[in-house]
């Protein structure tokens, strides 16, 4: 049976670049665009239009630009709001207006001091408004992670009547665990009403690292669209890793779930997001990071060495990276210094490795890492007649 498909919602250049210092001008945000719709992810969420000019400027010229991907704009559940997101829309080929408000009772009391019978009609006005300028309506339901799942559903119900496409359930302030985010994605699947007509989104994030694992709880309950960022960039400690997400559901054949994009193209994403926000990606970051398929332990690399499979679950060259590195350090072995010598051009006799092995151990204890130059010397040094 064919895998069914979980739409890749994208907000790197909306929910990534509200980090501090990560601002984007429309030239760089319009350069990110292009190539998120090349990864093939299905939305893009250009901005929320009416936070400032420049913005505005971007998500039109977004709009105007965008080939495949749906183009979405943010809005808060106010008329002005709306009328700015769907005019700066105006020129996309597939345009969305992603509106929305809280729903938790922390919101409704101190957010909006409103009842919870507001809420709901605002939202219903806020949906019903947006339709009147395009036919593809995102509602968000601020802190649904804690929100009460009864008001929840009774929410999505009214705001589904009022023509919204997709719901947006946000654990905003990361909250939740996945078994609790799972569930509240079943008790919707299983109460809202009209619940066939839209599609339920996850939005998560990182503040307890559980992103991630919350988002592929929701889609294994129900759940068919995630919405993440390149390198899981975001507010506080990020959001969803789009990188993550798209990885587990395709090395996980068994949960029949999988997305469009073009996973090896997503290592040079990943850079090309670092490089134009100024925010390093960290070495041991999963799928992107430096240190994802690099090796220094002597056991995982003569592991790798003999089979790459041994100690990775994914090829490198399936997510754009070149091929699996062997660092050489203090904790390496034999048969790591012997594939390194090997690979600048030196084939070493068992009884030759021993000789250059015990220097490198030398050098090794001394330095963070070996580097090709450093065999080259020490081989030289170890004078075992060795040519080149």
């Amino acid at each position: 049976m064919e895998n069914q498909k979980v739409q890749i919602f994208d907000t790197t250049l909306r929910d990534g670049e509200q980090v501090p210092g990560c601002k984007l001008n429309k030239e760089q945000k319009l350069k990110i665009a292009r190539r998120l719709d090349e990864l093939g992810v299905d939305v893009i969420e250009a901005g929320f239009p009416v936070s400032s000019p420049g913005d505005f400027e971007a998500v039109e010229a977004i709009a105007k630009n965008v080939n495949n991907a749906t183009v979405c704009g943010l809005t808060r559940a106010v008329k002005n709001d709306i009328e700015v997101a769907a005019k700066a829309l105006r020129k996309a080929k597939k345009p969305r207006i992603h509106t929305g408000i809280g729903t938790s009772d922390s919101h409704i009391k101190y957010k909006f001091n409103a009842s919870k019978d507001e809420i709901i009609e605002r939202a219903v006005n806020a949906v019903a408004y947006a339709k009147t300028f395009v036919d593809d309506v995102e509602f968000y339901a601020e802190d649904a992670g804690r929100t009460d799942n009864e008001f929840l559903a009774q929410v999505c119900t009214e705001v589904i009547k009022a023509g919204a496409t997709v719901l947006n359930i946000p654990d905003t302030t990361g909250y939740c665990l996945p078994e609790e985010y799972g569930a509240k994605i079943k008790y919707l699947t299983e109460n809202v009403i009209g619940i066939e007509k839209a599609i339920l989104s996850c939005h998560c994030h990182n503040d307890l690292g559980l992103a991630t694992a919350n988002s592929i709880a929701g889609v294994i309950n129900g759940a068919r669209q995630i919405e993440c960022t390149i390198n899981g960039i975001g507010e506080r400690a990020g959001n969803t890793s789009l990188e993550e997400v798209v990885m587990i559901l395709r090395q996980h054949p068994t949960l029949g779930l999988d997305t469009n994009v073009n996973a090896k193209l997503l290592n040079e994403m990943s850079r090309m997001v670092s490089e134009s926000m100024g925010m390093l990606v960290q070495p041991n970051k999963a799928i992107v990071g430096a240190n994802a398929f690099a090796h220094s332990s002597g056991i995982h690399q003569d592991g790798v060495i003999k089979n790459r499979e041994t100690y990775e679950i994914i090829d490198p060259a399936d997510v754009g990276v070149n091929e699996s590195s062997i660092i050489l350090t203090a904790r390496s072995g034999r048969a790591a210094l012997a594939y390194r010598a090997k690979k600048i051009g030196y084939e070493l006799t068992k009884l030759q490795l021993d000789v250059v092995y015990q220097e490198f151990l030398r050098l090794a204890d001394r330095k963070k890492e070996v580097i090709d130059d450093d065999v080259h010397r020490i081989i030289e040094v170890s004078k075992i007649g060795i040519l080149v």
